[in-house]
């Protein structure tokens, strides 16, 4: 249960301060970056791809927070969720690391086309996303991102708001630099969680008052992160129970037939949660499984990448996992009958 809450909490904290570096580079160039983003379609996949292609899930993480803001689409989550695999992207490349590196090329590529068609689906079936954040927004009221002359006047008569967030940030660094959340070995996840809560911290230590509060607390802090952490921490622990007590015994399932396991590798990825899809990179590794399948399994599984939209839309969950499902499978069928 420990290391549920630990994970919870890393995921809503990254998920926190990418929302709210999102909503800060909205106010810095006035609303233009997000609005030349949201119109380059094939911009959205080329980057929510490169995103996914990060070991671990902190991109798809980002990706989630800007398709909750409507910064990027619904393709682009997509496109992010093909291309990462999740944690298992490390094992893969302590294991076989040349063959790990062609496996997410592929997914890299694979993200970038089922981005576009993802979206193509979409407009020719009019799915509905039904986000609950209505989007980006710049006020007419002063909402300065570095009032230097009021700082300091705006420390002396600290609002609520920006006391708390610096206390939460404060001990969010702590706890990262101490290794109580994170990884514990200085790697470049580490380093990225403690560089963007620093860079968290100083704009809620430096931003106008209007900002702070209205941006960042009624909009992030008080609608989307309880959402986020609830709905989180809940699939954890459902996921674990499941997990923990389903004996899967996929030496007799391979024995049933390659399209039988090639089924059940799709299956076992719909699981929205790292672990369950560590025993295919093992089984690859062991010669006893095509890498078809393991392709396959990393298609439709994305880590905890999708845990922070169940918050958001669960029908935009539930439509991307059926998406990578289908994909998963023809891609996979596709790769057994061409002999990989």
């Amino acid at each position: 249960m420990i290391d549920i809450l630990r994970h919870t909490f890393l995921i809503t904290g990254f998920v926190f301060v990418m929302m709210l570096v999102i909503e800060y580079l909205n106010i810095l160039t006035a609303g233009v970056w997000g609005r030349r983003l949201s119109r380059n379609r094939w911009g959205q996949y080329l980057l929510a791809s490169a995103l996914g292609f990060l070991p671990g899930c902190l991109g798809a993480f980002a990706v989630v927070a800007m398709y909750s803001h409507r910064v990027v689409g619904f393709g682009a989550v997509v496109a992010a969720m093909i291309a990462t695999a999740g944690d298992e992207s490390f094992v893969m490349l302590a294991l076989f690391p040349g063959r790990a590196v062609q496996i997410l090329a592929v997914l890299f590529v694979l993200g970038i086309a089922g981005g576009a068609a993802a979206d193509l689906f979409m407009r020719r079936y009019g799915f509905s996303e039904s986000l609950k954040c209505a989007g980006l927004e710049i006020h007419d009221q002063s909402c300065a991102c570095f009032p230097r002359s009021e700082i300091v006047k705006q420390w002396r008569e600290c609002i609520p708001a920006r006391g708390i967030l610096a206390v939460v940030l404060g001990v969010v660094i702590i706890v990262i630099i101490t290794g109580q959340v994170g990884p514990q070995e200085w790697n470049w996840i580490r380093q990225t969680l403690l560089a963007v809560s620093v860079i968290a911290l100083f704009i809620v230590a430096t931003v106008h008052d209007h900002f702070l509060e209205d941006h960042m607390w009624n909009h992030i802090a008080k609608k989307h992160i309880p959402r986020i952490f609830l709905w989180t921490l809940g699939a954890l622990v459902v996921f674990y129970v499941l997990t923990e007590h389903l004996e899967l015994s996929l030496e007799s399932i391979a024995g049933r037939g390659r399209y039988v396991f090639l089924l059940t590798a799709c299956l076992v990825g719909l699981i929205p949660q790292s672990g369950p899809h560590m025993i295919f990179v093992t089984f690859y590794a062991k010669g006893a499984m095509p890498i078809s399948i393991l392709i396959a399994n990393s298609i439709v599984q994305e880590g905890h990448g999708l845990l922070p939209l169940l918050a958001e839309s669960k029908r935009s969950v539930l439509a991307i996992k059926a998406f990578k499902f289908i994909l998963g499978l023809v891609i996979g069928a596709a790769a057994l009958e061409a002999g990989y």
